[in-house]
């Protein structure tokens, strides 16, 4: 079987398994994604690239693996039908199950998933496959972390924009697996002012007073002091952001706000720091590290010969 790109036309439909049943994200194209990342493993374009060179050479055309991938450290999983994609790319015919759902929380030593079919082709997808896994799932455990740190049923937990160029539906989408919500998706679904923007216009009733000119619908205006509420508030503000705060301060604001719009904590939160900020009143804790800075999880995959 072939390793070169031009064995991804057609892209196969993810099947065999209800789990891997239509997995779409709103804004992701699942199958440029698998196809840009194996092209770029392959060198396609590249001056002798298009191929896997080891798998061409060292193992026959036809051989057949079976696979079991299973996680070596308790983890929250996400990302397994995306891994399956790639698999799927180069072998359409290849028998994949997968064991656990997407979110789900698993000890050390649980098998997700098993795949049987093309040997180069499960050699070649191998790590585009597993590097994807581990990544989400490692953002999804690390938000685990977070949540339970967090322990305030009435607080929100969520992520940021700081996620790597490419990965942003596909890194938020673990977010939500290990129980955080989204933040804006980008630089469209919501205004968000912060202090380059004030600088600009001179003032934070200013810059919100020009967002709501603009019609802007929804407007969340970071502050770092408590003065700087009330002209954001007078000025139309849907959100603040109240920034860098200890939780003395934090809850100094939430009175001050009296609930006149929703109130999020950001800026030097992490597991130790989280469950007083999210105790002062606030409606969301927002933390980059999720994405920013989460481990890769600890997740093999091994072959055996058919």
């Amino acid at each position: 079987m072939p390793t070169r790109l031009a064995a991804l036309e057609p892209m196969a439909i993810l099947r065999h398994s209800a789990h891997m049943t239509n997995f779409t994200l709103p804004g992701f194209d699942l199958a440029a994604f698998v196809r840009s990342t194996l092209a770029e493993d392959l060198g396609e374009g590249l001056p002798g690239g298009g191929r896997d060179v080891t798998s061409e050479s060292v193992i026959p055309e036809d051989a057949r693996f079976s696979g079991a991938m299973d996680s070596r450290d308790a983890i929250v999983v996400a990302g397994l039908p995306v891994a399956a994609a790639f698999f799927r790319a180069l072998d359409p015919e290849m028998e994949i199950e997968l064991l656990v759902a997407e979110g789900e929380a698993v000890p050390a030593g649980t098998e997700l998933m098993r795949l049987s079919g093309n040997a180069r082709a499960m050699l070649t997808a191998e790590r585009a496959a597993l590097n994807t896994v581990q990544h989400l799932s490692g953002i999804a455990t690390m938000v685990r972390d977070y949540v339970r740190a967090m322990d305030n049923p009435a607080c929100t937990l969520l992520d940021t924009r700081k996620t790597l160029p490419g990965l942003r539906h596909l890194e938020k989408y673990a977010t939500r697996m290990g129980g955080a919500s989204n933040h804006r998706m980008g630089l469209w679904d919501a205004a968000m002012i912060k202090d380059n923007h004030v600088a600009v216009a001179g003032s934070v009733g200013e810059a919100v007073r020009r967002a709501v000119a603009a019609g802007v619908a929804e407007i969340i205006c970071e502050v770092d002091r408590l003065d700087q509420i009330e002209p954001a508030l007078q000025a139309g503000t849907t959100r603040l952001l109240l920034d860098n705060m200890d939780p003395a301060t934090l809850r100094e604001a939430v009175a001050l706000v009296a609930g006149r719009v929703p109130t999020e904590a950001s800026g030097g939160i992490d597991l130790a720091t989280i469950h007083a900020k999210a105790a002062t009143g606030v409606d969301y804790v927002s933390v980059g590290r999720l994405t920013q800075s989460a481990p890769a999880a600890d997740i093999g995959l091994d072959f055996t010969p058919l």
